[in-house]
């Protein structure tokens, strides 16, 4: 399985909605929650260009957001790209 990274902050209800539908897929994956961490904040930035979360990888591939990960489900790909 590909390596999965999902940039959250603990209180986010987008962030809270991408994990449970990663979470009902079975995918697993590594959580970097960025509450009080302006050192993994500013890594985010860096590799997308905003500090909005959730931020989702797919082996260091930037996927995007909570809605961009619903229309992969929503269009059929999801296993397509996250396997």
């Amino acid at each position: 399985m590909k390596k999965v990274t999902i940039y959250c902050w603990t209180y986010c209800p987008y962030c809270v909605k991408a994990k449970a539908l990663l979470d009902e897929k079975g995918i697993a994956y590594e959580e970097i929650i960025i509450d009080n961490d302006p050192a993994a904040l500013k890594s985010l930035q860096s590799k997308t260009g905003s500090g909005t979360v959730p931020q989702i990888f797919v082996e260091d591939v930037f996927i995007g957001g909570c809605d961009d990960l619903f229309q992969l489900e929503s269009r059929g790909k999801i296993d397509e790209v996250f396997r």
